[in-house]
């Protein structure tokens, strides 16, 4: 029986992670679950899966989540202590870590160091603070496992080769529902359109950045800590099957690569079993069904996002902050139609090329240089 913590239980990857334990109850047992502002669906969670705790993040959700649920055990806490709390209750063996954003950086440290395993489909914390995130998890001795499909197929990709034996790592992209177009098209895409992904059901965010290809610059970057790999070794294809997760080439140029229909489920199951491999209900992969797979280079003329991830990983420091951070808001401001979907990348590039932030890279540099990103853009949109 394996005790877990979900950070983010009211989102995509949240929901799909208790699908998993709602299947398999003689194997995982929730102990605490944490959302922002959802106490309709955090009530529901907790009267099916009996957690000690739950968090919500906004205070007055949090005060009408405690009155709804007062006939039940259940504590409630709120804000970023209550998400600190939750990650330190005893005997958790893993924290899911699913929130959306730079959010998740703090919890996931709190996490490490109450030696809770970490799985990790909040890729802003590599992001951000992968410097950090990595170090304290060997110190810690704690695994770090990745639950992006992307990202979990290299993991299980590298099974079949040593240390010291990978040559490249091969990213593979959907390429969005925008996949072909220029630029002119992109002018006038509208929210309801960027919300359309050809192959995954996703939150609003990860939606908006895969249709941009900032998800995948963002995955470039997360790639780089997880599996300790220079960025011009990580090569983007795209793939708009998405049957293709993600390939690793190896020194005497073998691909192997993993593949399966576009399912969450199967990357967070095995985030919460690996090495080992349970039984998951569902559709299998049928390759007389599919006929072909198509691969293209990625188009960083029409979708700048991508190349601008590539320049901050470069460039490193708080430059990814920065990018993380610009596009955190630029989405946001798509998202509320304030801003036109070609300005996201604009946004980004025009706070990478002003913003000044700290010399160091400490969390409270991070979030120092996450309030400069956002007090310069602030002017930027109306």
């Amino acid at each position: 029986m394996k005790n877990i913590t979900i950070l983010g239980s009211t989102g995509s990857i949240g929901e799909q992670t208790l699908d998993i334990i709602r299947n398999n109850k003689d194997r995982f047992k929730v102990r605490a679950v944490a959302a922002n502002t959802n106490a309709k669906r955090t009530e529901e969670q907790i009267r099916e899966f009996e957690p000690e705790l739950a968090v919500l993040y906004d205070g007055d959700a949090a005060a009408s989540l405690r009155e709804s649920i007062k006939d039940t055990s259940c504590r409630v806490l709120s804000g970023m202590d209550g998400l600190k709390e939750a990650v330190h209750l005893e005997k958790t063996d893993i924290v899911v870590g699913a929130m959306v954003g730079m959010i998740g950086i703090e919890p996931t440290i709190e996490a490490i160091k109450a030696g809770c395993d970490i799985a990790l489909a909040n890729k802003e914390t590599l992001v951000c603070a992968g410097h950090i995130i990595m170090d304290l998890a060997k110190e810690n001795k704690v695994k770090i496992i990745p639950v992006d499909s992307e990202h979990s197929a290299i993991y299980q990709s590298l099974r079949g080769g040593q240390d010291g034996e990978l040559e490249k790592i091969l990213l593979t992209a959907s390429g969005g529902p925008f996949f072909g177009k220029s630029r002119q098209e992109l002018e006038k895409i509208t929210v309801k359109e960027a919300l359309k992904h050809p192959n995954w059901d996703m939150g609003v965010k990860v939606t908006i950045d895969s249709a941009s290809l900032v998800n995948k610059g963002l995955e470039v970057m997360e790639a780089h800590w997880l599996f300790d790999v220079d960025i011009d070794d990580i090569e983007v294809v795209v793939h708009p099957q998405s049957i293709i997760h993600s390939m690793v080439q190896f020194k005497d140029g073998a691909v192997i690569a993993q593949l399966g229909l576009p399912d969450m489920h199967l990357p967070i199951q095995y985030a919460l079993t690996e090495p080992s491999r349970i039984e998951l209900p569902g559709k299998r992969l049928d390759f007389f069904e599919l006929g072909k797979l198509t691969f293209f280079k990625p188009d960083t003329e029409t979708f700048k996002g991508l190349a601008l991830a590539m320049k901050a990983a470069k460039k490193g420091g708080l430059v990814p902050t920065v990018f993380n951070a610009a596009n955190e808001i630029a989405v946001r401001a798509f998202a509320e139609e304030k801003t036109g979907f070609l300005q996201i990348p604009e946004l980004i590039e025009d706070a990478m090329e002003n913003v000044k932030v700290p010399s160091g890279t400490g969390i409270d540099d991070i979030m120092d240089a996450r309030d400069a990103v956002s007090l310069y853009l602030k002017g930027k949109i109306s």
